[in-house]
């Protein structure tokens, strides 16, 4: 892609016009012919080759408010800087305020604190539509992202999302859970390839997401797919280092295997945030070679002892998760119950909705 801030380019994306432009402009769209829908899109080629450049690309599905709790954004700002520190390209919904603004001023900070990095680029690419866009024109943050695509529908916003290395859904509201339906159903019915999914857990943000994909596919209804749950932002930074030092590693090894190699790394990783907060001076790649060489040349007792600690560092996490899931159950139990308490208070007295003559 050309780096000058003015350079546009119009394209179509599935028969539907896509503008790409650079920095604060506003979009504008081309009148012209459309293709047919087998002709790939040059501005989505482009953002999806760069993908292959050994660039890591992050999507993050977030509110755009900031929630009652300020511990939500933050926690987004924390999770931003980690993003920007790893040299990651963010790609996101283009907005500066809420928890989406927070993550994205924290990958600016990140980004621009990290010593090794040279590079001039902003490391942040925006994905829209034009009425979204037009929201926003005014922000601040518009000038600090490298690239802009502005899709012709919400459909196509998040087909150029989904080109992303993997996902990772931070607290917010019904976008952000369409968002995520919507990828995993792609992922489920084989219209995206398998990645990483990462639930930014934050105050058990998602406590009752996760209990209920456990109902629908403990019902029939759906099949399982691994999330990896982060509780902060240390966690998250921890994961983002199995991502790229466990998993794509394995996938190299074995390209058909990836279920199976992520659900491996969510195992692993209560271990891996174990040691990373009881030795402060050991990475998480010196854990993953401590690992590899104990379960390749090691001691048979030697192997047992790594398993059991494996297993009880995952069973902890587990357990520790459960409790604040009983809590928050707690705290169901009790705003139901004092539902019903009112309830039948009302019809106790009389207070009763009137039926409407249609």
């Amino acid at each position: 892609m050309n780096k000058t801030k003015s350079s546009k380019k119009t394209d179509t994306l599935s028969g539907n016009k896509l503008s790409v432009t650079r920095g604060s402009a506003l979009m504008e769209r081309a009148a012209r012919k459309q293709t047919p829908k087998t002709k790939k899109s040059q501005a989505a080629k482009a953002f999806l080759d760069f993908n292959k450049q050994g660039l890591t690309r992050v999507f993050v599905a977030g509110g755009s408010k900031s929630g009652k709790n300020p511990l939500y954004e933050d926690q987004a700002f924390k999770l931003g800087e980690e993003i920007g520190k790893k040299h990651y390209r963010l790609d996101f919904g283009l907005s500066s305020k809420g928890i989406m603004g927070a993550v994205a001023k924290g990958v600016l900070k990140g980004w621009s604190e990290e010593k090794t990095n040279t590079s001039t680029e902003k490391p942040i690419h925006a994905v829209t539509t034009k009425e979204y866009l037009a929201l926003y024109q005014s922000d601040s943050i518009i000038d600090e992202v490298s690239d802009i695509i502005v899709s012709h529908t919400l459909e196509e916003r998040k087909q150029q999302l989904l080109g992303a290395d993997f996902v990772i859904f931070a607290p917010g509201g019904v976008g952000t859970l369409d968002e995520l339906a919507y990828d995993c159903v792609a992922m489920q019915d084989g219209f995206l390839n398998f990645k990483p999914f990462v639930l930014f857990n934050v105050q058990g943000f998602f406590y009752h997401l996760l209990e209920y994909l456990k109902e629908i596919q403990k019902e029939g209804f759906a099949s399982v797919i691994p999330f990896i749950v982060a509780d902060d932002s240390f966690e998250a930074s921890v994961a983002f280092d199995m991502i790229d030092l466990f998993y794509k590693k394995e996938i190299e090894k074995k390209p058909t295997h990836a279920k199976s190699i992520l659900n491996r790394l969510i195992y692993l990783l209560p271990y891996v945030i174990y040691r990373r907060h009881l030795y402060s001076t050991e990475s998480t790649k010196m854990i993953l070679a401590k690992m590899e060489e104990v379960f390749a040349h090691g001691l048979p007792r030697e192997k047992k002892q790594l398993e059991d600690d494996i297993e009880t560092a995952y069973l902890n996490k587990e357990i520790e998760r459960m409790y604040e899931r009983l809590a928050k159950a707690g705290k169901d139990t009790a705003n139901v119950s004092d539902k019903l308490h009112k309830l039948k208070s009302r019809y106790k007295h009389g207070e009763r909705f009137k039926l409407r003559h249609w």
